[in-house]
C-alpha cells in the first residue's frame, strides 16, 4: 500500500507527511494527528468517519497525566456530543452521517501535565491537532461510445435510416436498467485506407447515461446511490459492446453475402466520462490525494450542475455551495 494512504470502509484518508497510521488490535480505526500538519481525511457522504484521536502517534505510546481534549468545529465553536457527532470519554471524536455542511477544520486542544516524580512539580503542556476533513462521492459515470460501419454510399437517404434504426436498437438494450441513448451523431466519410481502394464509412457517436428520473428512484431508496447507478450504466456500456462484437460472428456465420452497410471489425471505442452532483467536484491539485473523487465545493466555489469541477464564486462562504449568490 502506498505509504500515506489508509483505506478503511467507506472511507479515504490521506495522512498529511505520512505519519498517522492505520493501527493494530482494538485502536485500528483511530487517526492521530500531527503537530504542525493538518491531516486530511476524506469521508464518503452519510457515512460516519474513523476516530479521530486528539494525540499523536508518538504521544500515544507514552504514559499521559490528567489528559483533556477540547475539540472546536468548523463554526469556530466548542464540540458536544450530538446527533453527528460521537465524543468518548477518552477525547476521541467521531462524524456521523457525514453531510456537505459538515466539512472543514475539526481543531483539537490537549491539555496534559508533566510530572517530576521526585520533586512532585507539574509542567502543564498544550498541543494542538487540525484535521481537514472533506465530504465526497464517487463520480457518476457516463460512457462515450463511438462505432464504424461501411457503407456502399455516402449519398441517399439509407445511412439515415440506417442510423435511427440502430439508435433504436441500442435504446431497446439499456432500456431495462433505466439508461438511454443520448445525443447521438453520425457523419459519412470517404476514406482512402493504404493498399485498399477508396472506401465510404459511416462514424456514429452516442453516450450512454442513466435515465435522470432513475437516479431519482435509486437515490429515494438508497442516500448513497450513485454505486447503483453507475453499476447499471456499466451494465449497459457492457451490453453495447456485446451487441457489436455479435456482429461480427453474425457477418461471419449467418450470411452468404456481405451486406451494402455492416460493422467494421475491432471499430467499437468507448472512454467513460466522470461527472459530479450539484455542489462537488474534482481538484487533483487541491485534493492530489483523492483525485478521482468529487470533492464537496470549498468555500468560494460551487458547482451549480453535474459538472466536474467547481468554479470561483467570492461570495460563498459554505462547503458545497450549489449557486453563486
Amino acid at each position: 500500500m502506498k505509504r500515506g494512504w489508509v483505506l478503511l470502509p467507506a472511507v479515504l484518508l490521506f495522512l498529511a507527511g505520512g505519519v498517522g497510521e492505520q493501527l493494530s488490535g482494538p485502536e485500528k480505526n483511530y487517526i492521530y494527528g500531527n503537530i504542525g500538519h493538518p491531516v486530511k481525511i476524506y469521508v464518503k457522504m452519510y457515512q460516519n468517519s474513523p476516530f479521530l484521536a486528539c494525540m499523536d502517534n508518538e504521544l500515544s505510546q507514552t504514559e499521559i497525566i490528567d489528559p483533556i481534549a477540547l475539540w472546536i468545529g468548523p463554526n469556530g465553536k466548542h464540540l458536544k456530543e450530538t446527533n453527528h457527532t460521537n465524543l468518548t470519554p477518552a477525547g476521541k471524536l467521531m462524524i456521523t452521517n457525514f453531510r456537505e455542511f459538515m466539512s472543514g477544520s475539526y481543531v483539537c486542544i490537549l491539555t496534559y501535565k508533566l510530572v517530576s516524580e521526585e520533586t512532585q512539580k507539574e509542567q502543564e503542556i498544550y498541543n494542538t491537532y487540525t484535521f481537514m476533513i472533506f465530504g465526497y462521492q464517487e463520480p457518476d459515470y457516463a460512457y462515450q461510445m463511438a462505432v464504424r460501419f461501411t457503407t456502399d454510399s455516402c449519398n441517399g437517404k439509407k445511412n439515415s435510416q440506417f442510423f435511427q434504426l440502430l439508435t433504436k436498437m441500442l435504446e431497446e438494450i439499456v432500456f431495462d436498467l433505466t439508461c438511454h441513448i443520448e445525443e447521438p451523431s453520425y457523419k459519412c466519410h470517404l476514406l482512402e485506407i493504404p493498399k485498399h481502394k477508396l472506401k465510404d464509412q459511416i462514424f456514429i457517436a452516442f453516450r450512454v447515461r442513466p435515465f435522470p428520473a432513475g437516479v431519482r428512484e435509486a437515490c429515494r431508496k438508497v442516500l448513497n446511490c450513485e454505486e447503483i447507478t453507475n453499476n447499471k450504466v456499466h451494465q449497459a456500456r457492457n451490453r453495447i459492446e456485446e451487441f457489436f462484437l455479435q456482429q461480427t460472428v453474425v457477418l461471419e456465420n449467418e450470411f452468404n453475402f456481405i451486406p451494402n452497410i455492416h460493422y467494421i471489425d475491432h471499430s467499437f471505442k468507448v472512454i467513460r466520462i466522470d461527472s459530479c452532483r450539484p455542489g462537488f467536484g474534482k481538484n487533483d491539485i487541491l485534493h492530489s490525494d483523492c483525485a478521482s473523487c468529487c470533492v464537496v465545493c470549498d468555500p468560494r466555489t460551487y458547482s451549480p450542475d453535474m459538472d466536474v469541477n467547481c468554479q470561483a464564486c467570492l461570495t460563498v462562504h459554505k462547503y458545497g455551495a450549489k449557486i453563486c449568490p
